[in-house]
């Protein structure tokens, strides 16, 4: 009768350790498991926060005016405002268009990317950068354009073709007020490369 008592102690025994076992371990994965899908809704939420903040406007066109009359228009298929800095716009398929009061003159600038800051107007041009300008044709990798400064610096593969003459440089500056222009190279050992078309 003892033995049997103790028999049937054992088995219950066993029988709760297993039960504890068990409810401790089914627990304990249920907190993994509502771990883990926290850890995917988390970052299933930053992806779309990502998303939804990213701020893309399609055919967007600025155009300013500084003090003397001459007139900057910007045009751009697609532009995305900086999340950082809200002044900043990053463009794709840009144009821009400079007309100077003076003569009447239109200066055409086409790149394949810009960066355009709206409150002073200074513009970054980047990658196929083309400026046509009268009888001149000038193409380069990177422009910057401070309508401030009334300056234009093209740099990076630099070919400017007119009429009569092609050079290669390093970096042309055209002041757009005075039309005086700089044409010069990096390393002050090299020279222009200048070829005569006629």
């Amino acid at each position: 009768m003892v033995d049997e008592k103790k028999k049937i102690l054992k088995i219950i025994l066993i029988l709760s350790l297993i039960i504890i076992a068990w409810f401790v371990y089914s627990e304990y994965f249920k907190k993994d498991k509502s771990l883990l899908s926290k850890t995917v809704n988390l970052s299933t939420k930053i992806e779309e926060e990502v998303v939804y903040n990213s701020n893309i406007i399609k055919d967007i066109n600025y155009t300013s005016r500084d003090l003397k009359g001459n007139e900057y228009i910007l045009v751009a298929k697609v532009g995305e405002i900086d999340l950082d800095n809200s002044d900043i716009i990053f463009l794709t398929d840009v144009t821009a268009y400079i007309k100077l009061v003076k003569n009447s003159e239109l200066i055409v600038i086409t790149s394949n990317y810009g960066k355009y800051n709206t409150i002073n107007y200074d513009t970054i041009f980047s990658k196929n950068v083309k400026i046509d300008y009268i009888d001149n044709i000038i193409t380069g990798d990177y422009l910057d354009f401070s309508m401030i400064k009334n300056l234009i610096i093209i740099s990076r593969n630099v070919v400017y073709k007119n009429l009569e003459n092609t050079m290669k440089a390093d970096v042309i500056e055209l002041d757009t007020t005075t039309k005086d222009t700089k044409i010069f190279m990096y390393n002050s050992n090299e020279q222009v490369n200048v070829t005569n078309i006629k």
